[in-house]
């Protein structure tokens, strides 16, 4: 935890706002909270927020220096989810950076852990930090449909009209007022009863791009977080001056700075590793606050965030059906207990490469990933599972990689019959479970996926 309570100006929060109707981020996972013990509320969050401006070079190593700039108003939404019995709280508060690459608000690091947040009784905050999810606009990737959409304000201004987002530079700033408010003190607050000992910011893909700015830049001066999950990022960052991400004054192959005080925690799929998002430049080593694992057999969106919306987006095909949303859980356990007592995560090998440029994973005879963190999906195999794009695929569909089943002589021909397979299954599942890269209080769920498999009777 941050040493002393971090000081600086905090954002002022109003609510529960109970005035017309509350737009959810979207989500392909729908979480029965109230029969799991959670509250749900929304707050406005208002204040006046800085830009940052650099006040040296922005290097490739993080380590940049930054100061702030001019000022601006801002009023923007947060979406708190909570136990509503104060003491299954276990003192962890996850601030979720909402993604709005698609056209709408989501928030896809709840509906990948949602489950572990529940179950283990963190609090979780999403924030609107972006001017697209207030004020609406074109999408980073379009989306059939969706290519310009409305942002909360033209979407219910019974509700949301006194919204206002100044410009993703301020966005920034606007994130660490917020946390600052979690933190307290804050009337109201909007944790209720709670108080956090630990906050941790989140991110996936564009968001992660924020958070990789972020931590570099605003966190050595604000000290608000007190670690941060970068989840999918690739080889740059965003902009301090709001650019589009990947513009800007932001260098290729940004790393997270080696002298961070808190723990980072980057998971990345074999999509982000790939030319669109273009993450390898930016690999570096482990080290005492930096973790990286590499996940063998994932997409940077797959059939689990993206559901039945799949086939909506105008996807052909079986999207990535690998185990990202299992790693992921135990990412956040173990990030968790990185923070709360100092025990690190495990270490994982990088995923291999057969070419380093263009970027391509190195596979195996049956199409899956070498290399990386280790999965029963991915050692014992029942499909190729790729975070390559399908040929021809959309910008969008491209993220979701691809399942190919084995055919029933394939499955034959590796494991015999159906007990061969489970056999092999469960004893690659103690091993991975055994490293940490797997919850045993996911095996369950993991061996029913592996009986679903179909063999000749």
């Amino acid at each position: 935890m941050n040493e002393g309570a971090p000081t600086g100006p905090l954002a002022s929060l109003a609510g529960p706002i109970t005035t017309g109707r509350m737009i959810e981020p979207t989500s392909a996972v729908r979480v029965d909270l109230a029969g799991k013990g959670y509250l749900q509320e929304e707050f406005f969050a208002a204040g006046t927020a800085s830009a940052f401006e650099a006040s040296g070079p922005l290097g490739p190593d993080g380590r940049w220096s930054v100061h702030p700039g001019t000022g601006a108003p801002y009023r923007t939404r947060i979406v708190v989810r909570r136990p509503a019995d104060p003491d299954r709280f276990n003192g962890t508060v996850l601030v979720e950076w909402f993604n709005v690459t698609g056209g709408l608000e989501a928030g896809p690091d709840w509906t990948y852990l949602s489950p572990q947040i529940v179950s283990d009784g963190y609090a979780y905050v999403g924030v609107s930090a972006q001017a697209f999810g207030v004020d609406g606009g074109e999408a980073r990737i379009g989306v059939p449909g969706m290519a310009a959409r409305s942002g909360l304000v033209a979407s219910d201004p019974a509700r949301y009209a006194t919204l206002g987002h100044p410009g993703d530079r301020f966005s920034f700033d606007m994130f660490t007022q917020i946390g600052r408010a979690l933190r307290g003190p804050s009337d109201p607050s909007a944790l209720g009863s709670l108080r956090p000992r630990r906050i941790v910011a989140m991110g996936e893909s564009q968001s992660a791009f924020f958070l990789t700015t972020y931590v570099d830049a605003v966190q050595p001066g604000a000290r608000v977080f007190d670690g941060f999950f970068v989840h999918s990022r690739g080889g740059s960052g965003a902009s301090l001056s709001g650019t589009p991400v990947g513009g800007g004054d932001v260098p290729s192959g940004l790393q997270i700075r080696n002298d961070t005080s808190v723990p980072v925690f980057i998971f990345e799929t074999e999509t982000d590793l790939g030319p669109m998002l273009d993450y390898v430049p930016a690999r570096q080593p482990d080290d005492d606050r930096v973790r990286t694992w590499e996940v063998a057999g994932t997409a940077h969106g797959d059939a689990y965030v993206v559901g039945a919306f799949a086939a909506a987006l105008g996807c052909d095909g079986a999207v990535n059906e690998g185990p990202q949303h299992f790693v992921a859980q135990a990412a956040l356990v173990a990030l968790n207990r990185w923070i709360t007592d100092g025990t690190p995560p495990p270490t994982a090998p990088p995923l291999q490469l057969s070419s380093q440029v263009p970027p391509k994973i190195a596979r195996d005879d049956l199409g899956n990933a070498l290399g990386g963190v280790r999965t029963p999906l991915v050692d014992v195999p029942a499909a190729t599972l790729s975070g390559d794009a399908r040929p021809g695929a959309s910008p969008i569909c491209a993220l979701f990689g691809s399942t190919v089943p084995f055919d029933t002589a394939t499955l034959v021909g590796l494991y015999g019959g159906q007990a061969g397979y489970l056999a092999a299954f469960e004893r690659s599942l103690d091993e991975a479970i055994g490293a940490g890269f797997l919850l045993e209080s996911d095996r369950a769920e993991l061996i029913a996926q592996a009986r679903s498999v179909e063999f000749p009777s």
